[in-house]
């Protein structure tokens, strides 16, 4: 065995599994599992260790170790572990390269890095190893950055003049300071280094199954800021119905696709696209906007130029804060075919100051308003395709009062919605009406449309006969000429077709039969022209 092969094992990508074999994972000898553990145990004690670096100095000051002979005994302790963690790399280096199966992923992965062929691709997606050592097959940055998405802004904060700023400055710079700690990780739990780490057998499992289930490819997406996706795709086109349409998924705060929500489209048929957040998984990075936006803005070109779908045959599905990704993707290509938002707030502000001591409210305010503005309404409201809302009725994150339905910051994203699509339909007593069928349970809203008097039929031929004389760009001007009557019916009918309820906590997982196309008003000049 030469000294060469043996350095490259010391320092490659750690093996997890091979895949279609009996072994639920890679077996490693004692001396690649005695190395292997000490190197990784010291990582996790680094990074406690940089989280915890203002008390572990002050207990170091206590017990005078920044004296000159405790800094003597620091340095001893240290060299010990550095002359540990050269054995512990050696042991690991030799247990790798007397291994078959680990020479054989070595030389897979040699392979497909020099080239990425449909060989040296399906030779490397036998394994399962960490992802940092997988080949990049997306990369954004070497395309021409004049195609990149221009995306509409908002301007999160109210203007301020100079003595308002100067008051302001205290707040916001702790606010920054919070955001840029601990702050995004509590929005973006699914970040945090130490969750992955508890995760980390389900996601393996959750690969697996992908894989060998469902016959899932994995991908690396680098985006134009550098940050590399770990991504799946299952392919349904040649095997179901529904194949042709793709669902890309959106996962929540604490959310991987390895266990999220992209087995409910699976399950309905529909391929299926998952990612995961900047900092999730595999993915690099950190969650803040920005990088949200590039990573979707990624996804949605990978989907269409390297994986080959249509736009007009993509769904773009989102559980929870992923709706802020969704509706980005979804206001920035409007030709998609439809977005689907389950358990989606119009925005974070109410929860996270709901969360909040009081005493902190503005600086709370501050910290998302400038760093962490997830907008969902604003930019739900700029997509002028079909949309699809699911809410929860019985769920306890995004509503500001436990056990209130009203409460809920998905009825403030319906309506938003609605008074932009159709601002004549919805006055201040369709809005009252709109706010009462919120509240009813799903069993009571059936009676509510007899009460009104809501005939589908009727409702959908008015709407049809508007849109074939004057166009279907949004808002609407239809209902100018409405009594009271056939306002509050047109109100209740179109709050019926975008908003479903789904008796469940935030957290189950949603039941493939309700995944459905979001409701569209189809005109025949639509079928013509297309």
């Amino acid at each position: 065995m030469s000294l060469s092969t043996i350095w490259k094992c010391m320092f490659s990508p750690r093996l997890i599994k091979v895949y279609g074999t009996t072994s639920n994972l890679y077996q490693p000898s004692k001396y690649e599992k005695w190395g292997d553990q000490f190197i990784s145990s010291l990582c996790i004690i680094w990074k406690l260790g940089l989280y915890t670096s203002p008390f572990i100095a002050g207990i170091l000051y206590h017990k005078d170790y920044f004296t000159p002979e405790g800094l003597l005994s620091l340095t001893k302790f240290v060299t010990s572990i550095g002359v540990i963690l050269v054995i512990s790399y050696i042991s690991r280096g030799l247990g790798r390269a007397f291994d078959d199966t680990y020479k054989n992923f070595i030389k897979a992965l040699d392979e497909v890095n020099q080239k990425i062929t449909p060989l040296t691709k399906q030779n490397i997606s036998c394994y399962d190893f960490e992802f940092h050592a997988w080949p990049v097959e997306y990369d954004l940055q070497k395309f021409d950055r004049s195609n990149k998405v221009s995306a509409a802004t908002f301007n999160p904060m109210p203007h301020r003049n100079l003595l308002d700023n100067l008051l302001q400055l205290p707040f916001r710079v702790a606010a920054a300071v919070a955001i840029h700690t601990f702050g995004i990780r509590l929005i973006y739990p699914g970040s945090l280094g130490i969750l992955k780490m508890v995760l980390d057998k389900n996601l393996i499992q959750g690969r697996t199954r992908y894989v060998e289930y469902f016959r899932g490819e994995r991908f690396k997406i680098r985006t134009y800021d550098g940050n590399d996706l770990d991504t799946m795709f299952v392919d349904k086109r040649m095997s179901s119905p529904n194949g042709n349409t793709l669902v890309i998924c959106c996962e929540g705060n604490a959310g991987f696709y390895e266990i999220g929500i992209m087995g409910t489209p699976l399950e309905a048929g529909f391929s299926a696209l998952g990612w995961n957040h900047p900092g999730f998984g595999g993915s690099t990075g950190t969650p803040y906007p920005p990088q949200e936006q590039n990573a979707i803005d990624g996804v949605m070109q990978f989907a269409v130029n390297k994986l080959g779908f249509r736009m007009e045959n993509i769904i773009i599905f989102a559980w929870s804060i992923g709706g802020y990704s969704a509706t980005w993707a979804a206001m920035n290509y409007p030709e998609i075919k439809g977005l689907v938002l389950d358990a989606t707030f119009d925005d974070i502000v109410p929860l996270a100051v709901n969360q909040m001591p009081t005493v902190i409210g503005p600086i709370v305010d501050i910290a998302i308003r400038e760093h962490a503005n997830l907008n969902v309404a604003e930019q739900l409201v700029e997509y002028p395709g079909p949309v699809l809302l699911i809410r929860r009725t019985a769920d306890e994150i995004i509503c500001t009062k436990e056990g209130d339905i009203t409460s809920n910051r998905g009825n403030f994203l319906l309506k938003k919605l609605l008074w932009n699509r159709y601002p004549l339909i919805f006055g201040a007593s369709q809005m009252d009406l709109l706010e009462e069928f919120l509240s009813l349970p799903s069993t009571k809203k059936d009676a509510l449309l007899r009460i009104h008097e809501v005939n589908d039929s009727e409702c959908v031929a008015s709407l049809q006969s508007y849109i074939s004389e004057y166009s279907k760009t949004f808002p609407l001007k239809i209902g100018e000429e409405y009594g009271t009557p056939e306002k509050n019916r047109m109100a209740i009918f179109l709050a019926n077709k975008h908003l479903k309820d789904f008796k469940s906590s935030h957290c189950t997982m949603l039941p493939p039969e309700m995944f459905q196309l979001p409701w569209e008003i189809n005109v025949e000049s639509d079928f013509v022209f297309t």
